[in-house]
């Protein structure tokens, strides 16, 4: 009898035990197992090569400066534009033969599969901002798919533009001043956050990295 009753009370706790472990572990490994966290990126954690010697000494607190640009449409493009959105900007220009044709289609890509996001835009800046004017803008927009308001391919003032690239997104390896002879040409892709930090860089002419973009992303609007 007390062998049938201990066998009983055995069989309950393995029933029990069993269903504790494939329902409630899963349950507490994901409540405790640490969250993914894309790092923040300041000067000072950036190849010194690709950083503004003015603005290497900053460790914290970088945001992408205030910026006033010309889209495809003639409009006036700020960071009011990109008030509370995740964003993926480059530079390009509309003549060039080589690495942007790859970067607009890997573009494009992210823009389809972001289409009805309303969180998510992208913004690219021209390095050739005299010969890339806004109905050459306007042009290639239309050659590349852009979809208007989703996608902002910008013209503007040369100084404030290579200046962005140089102390903002940290995409090029070249130094200058934005002058006339000045010119910069870069596959980077930078994954900014609606903070105005940087949380990304990837090369904008591989296919893979498209996909760790997304990753990413989502990693962003679950912070």
């Amino acid at each position: 009898m007390y062998l049938i009753q201990f066998f009983k009370k055995s069989k309950s706790t393995l029933i029990f035990l069993f269903f504790f472990t494939i329902i409630f572990v899963p349950i507490l490994y994901f409540l405790v197992k640490p969250k993914s966290v894309l790092p923040v990126y300041n000067p000072v954690d950036v190849n010194p090569r690709l950083v503004d010697d003015a603005v290497k000494h900053i460790s914290k607190d970088h945001k992408v400066l205030d910026f006033q640009l010309t889209n495809q449409n003639g409009d006036i493009i700020t960071q009011k534009d990109f008030e509370d959105k995740i964003y993926v900007a480059d530079f390009f220009f509309t003549r060039c033969q080589t690495i942007c044709p790859i970067m607009a289609i890997n573009m494009g890509d992210l823009q389809k599969y972001y289409k009805n996001d309303d969180e998510i835009k992208f913004l690219s800046h021209s390095v050739t901002p005299i010969m890339d004017s806004v109905p050459v803008l306007r042009a290639y927009a239309d050659k590349k798919g852009v979809i208007d308001g989703k996608w902002e391919v910008t013209t503007g003032d040369k100084k404030q533009i290579y200046e962005l690239a140089r102390k903002s997104y940290f995409a090029v390896l070249d130094e200058g001043d934005g002058g006339e002879q000045d010119f910069i040409h870069t596959e980077q892709f930078i994954l900014i956050d609606k903070k105005k930090q940087i949380r990304g860089f990837y090369d904008g002419t591989d296919k893979s990295e498209m996909q760790r973009i997304i990753d990413d992303i989502t990693i962003l609007k679950n912070e």
